[in-house]
């Protein structure tokens, strides 16, 4: 079975089934997909192998960028410009529309970050990321010796990009998105297996941290992408494949990848096209209700 239904609601939101189309394979660790939903086309990265690619129903898979600073997390800005997390250099970066990259924030203080993971934009132009420390082990990025004592999630400021650190008490922090109306963060944590939720304050900053669900199941896999689709379901990579709540934290079901999932988002024009970065391979399923579409 592709699916394992938790919950009858879940018929409603992925269906009875799904059908895996492979898009590309023979990848070394996918990560990061995001849609462009203009030009209809699909970034994603691959982080051992040091390389970004492209994929449109056009072109099929091309190459993006190469070599990436072994990138992982993207996510669009509301300029159209991609904010990248990259493993090699601890770094967000921005890729201008012109095709120019520059480094937004490495530091914090006067120590390296850890290795920015994943990463969201929200639609006052501020940017979070987390920032656990996979980068620095091998195969996944470069080893070498933290220089900060915690793995935290951080904010950086539309206005003057400063960095602001928002929470230090991860173990490993990974995926993360807003509710709809961005008045809650969902981070997990892939260590602890869980996904925790905070407000989100006018300023920006984040406060009343609580356990908002926890990913069980069997399978391989643990806490990695997180996202939430136009009905407010949250999807979250997990043992087996990829879980979906509800907006109340009941898991519905789950959505049984042929390899681990690290991470995915919708597309195509209807965006109920769900694309998924498994582990080698980039594949497609159809689901019910659509995603969100980048704003830009």
């Amino acid at each position: 079975m592709s699916v394992e239904v938790r919950d009858d609601r879940f018929r409603a939101v992925v269906g009875d089934d799904v059908e895996f189309e492979e898009l590309g394979s023979g990848f070394d660790f996918t990560e990061g997909p995001i849609w462009h939903p203009r030009e209809k086309y699909l970034i994603f990265s691959d982080m051992p192998g040091n390389h970004m690619r492209r994929w449109s129903a056009a072109e099929g898979i091309t190459t993006f960028r190469r070599p990436s600073n072994m990138a992982n997390g993207n996510a669009w800005d509301r300029q159209g410009r991609i904010v990248t997390c990259e493993h090699a250099t601890s770094s967000v970066s921005r890729t201008e529309t012109d095709g120019s990259i520059s480094v937004l924030t490495s530091h914090y203080g006067d120590r390296e970050l850890n290795s920015p993971n994943d990463i969201i934009v929200k639609r006052d132009g501020a940017i979070y990321f987390s920032d656990p420390t996979y980068g620095r082990n091998e195969y996944f990025g470069v080893p070498r010796a933290q220089e900060l004592d915690f793995q935290g999630v951080y904010r950086i400021a539309p206005q003057n990009q400063t960095l602001m650190l928002l929470a230090d008490d991860f173990a490993q922090p990974n995926g993360l998105c807003f509710s709809l109306d961005e008045s809650r963060l969902f981070v997990n944590d892939t260590e602890r297996m869980h996904i925790r939720v905070f407000d989100v304050g006018a300023d920006g900053s984040i406060s009343n941290s609580r356990l908002w669900a926890e990913t069980t199941g069997e399978g391989d896999g643990g806490p990695d992408g997180l996202k939430i689709d136009s009905a407010e379901n949250v999807y979250c990579s997990g043992p087996g494949g990829v879980h979906v709540f509800d907006r109340d934290a009941n898991c519905l079901g789950v959505i049984r990848t042929p390899a681990v999932t690290a991470n995915f988002t919708w597309g195509d024009d209807d965006m109920c096209s769900l694309f998924l970065a498994c582990s080698t391979a980039l594949y497609r399923v159809r689901v019910k209700v659509p995603g969100l579409a980048a704003e830009f």
